[in-house]
């Protein structure tokens, strides 16, 4: 079942400065994360073929919100912050980490994380740390090595394979895939992945 044309349906229903004004827990989320230099908005404007739908910034780290779009009543899709360039202070990272980490753990309608890296820097601090809470919450994580676009073919897969064997100890919850927003590749194993969380298969 081809269910791209699903995720053009996807709307801007709200920003959460905190939980507790997020929708009602149930359904069907799937929340994307990533540094603020991944190109997280631009990986979500792309799988939604929107150009505007998730605002990709100059100044990178300025979303400090949670961002939800709805793609019907029961499926929606979240923008976590994104932080690494941000010059805010310790005490406010310290808060986003707080908050995200009780994202992950408590919200039962969560069904995934599509975690978004630069390729020609994976696997910093955070993408450890989103992986990490992610995988003791028991939640599947899928990450797309963004900007392949960047590299050629031979030192992209290297990096895949080296990502690979990097998580292998999380293999069971964690895959991983090249993309390119800028290129638009990838974009079909990614909708497989979120069809299968949102349940959408036949």
């Amino acid at each position: 079942m081809d269910n791209k044309a699903f995720y053009k349906e996807a709307e801007f229903l709200l920003g959460a400065a905190q939980l507790s004004q997020l929708p009602a827990d149930h359904g069907f989320e799937v929340a994307f994360a990533g540094r603020s230099n991944a190109g997280k908005s631009s990986v979500l404007n792309v799988l939604c073929q929107q150009k505007s739908l998730a605002r990709t910034s100059k100044t990178p780290g300025r979303t400090q919100q949670i961002n939800v779009f709805n793609l019907d009543e029961q499926r929606r899709l979240v923008d976590l912050p994104g932080y690494g360039y941000a010059k805010v202070s310790e005490k406010v990272k310290k808060e986003w980490q707080d908050t995200l980490d009780s994202y992950l753990q408590q919200r039962e309608c969560l069904k995934g994380v599509i975690l978004i890296m630069d390729i020609r820097h994976p696997l910093k601090a955070f993408d450890m740390m989103m992986v990490e809470w992610a995988y003791r919450s028991g939640l599947p994580t899928h990450v797309l090595l963004n900007k392949s676009d960047k590299l050629k073919r031979g030192p992209g897969k290297n990096t895949l394979f080296a990502v690979l064997a990097e998580l292998k100890p999380y293999a069971d919850l964690v895959s991983v895939q090249l993309f390119s927003a800028l290129k638009r590749t990838g974009s079909e194993d990614v909708y497989d992945v979120l069809d299968k969380w949102f349940d959408l298969q036949e």
